[in-house]
């Protein structure tokens, strides 16, 4: 129904589709809340970009495939080439700029995926990229593909890993939703002009540390809390 909608609103200007978009990816989030009974929670937004920045996002579910369209000011998605062909989906997302990338194009996708980045850093945007490039389960990882590093050895802004158990609640291949509570974080911004392999192990160390904390709490395990650990209710 939301894509019959969405169909003619491609017509209208960028900015008013835009914000249209902000409000359909909200309602999602209502929506989970009211007929599934799934909240959420946002954790350390101090560390949220406010401009150009790198979201390195870990990525479970469909979930976080909404919530920075109305968590982030402007995003741009790097989204695989392969859903560009999807009718609706594909119109939507090339409408609002995302950045459409062949995931087995070597160098020349690596390049393609710099240039779109500059250009929505330019404007301002965030860029927003799955390190493992597609969803994984909570618990798990996968190796980190090379385009988060392409990315920061050439915007020179900083990069924002992001945690979270949407997987708990919006399990990758399943139409079901378990109740709870979906917790994604925010972790300290990695600043600018690091060597490659510094800023890899930086990142992968971070994320992957407070994935399986994070993971561990949502299992119900006795963590530590950090004692700069603040939260905000979504």
């Amino acid at each position: 129904m939301i894509g019959t909608v969405m169909v003619p609103m491609l017509l209208t200007p960028r900015p008013l589709f835009r914000r249209f978009v902000v409000t359909w990816s909200a309602g999602n989030g209502v929506l989970l809340r009211i007929i599934a009974g799934v909240n959420s929670e946002i954790r350390n937004r101090e560390h949220r970009p406010t401009g150009p920045a790198i979201v390195a996002s870990k990525h479970q579910s469909e979930w976080e495939a909404h919530v920075f369209l109305h968590e982030l000011d402007d995003p741009a998605y790097v989204i695989k080439k392969e859903l560009s062909y999807v009718p609706g989906y594909g119109w939507f997302s090339a409408k609002v700029n995302m950045i459409f990338v062949d995931r087995e194009g070597g160098g020349k996708s690596l390049r393609a995926l710099v240039k779109g980045a500059r250009k929505a850093v330019a404007r301002g945007r965030p860029v927003v990229i799955f390190p493992e490039g597609t969803r994984v389960k909570p618990g798990e990882k996968l190796p980190y593909r090379p385009g988060v590093a392409a990315l920061y050895g050439a915007l020179d802004v900083p990069v924002v890993p992001v945690v979270l158990n949407s997987g708990m609640h919006w399990p990758k291949g399943s139409i079901r939703r378990y109740p709870g509570t979906i917790v994604m974080e925010y972790l300290p911004p990695i600043p600018p002009g690091l060597p490659r392999r510094e800023f890899l192990e930086r990142l992968e160390s971070s994320m992957e540390e407070a994935s399986q904390r994070l993971f561990a709490e949502s299992c119900g395990a006795p963590q530590e809390e950090p004692a700069s650990s603040q939260s905000d209710a979504a």
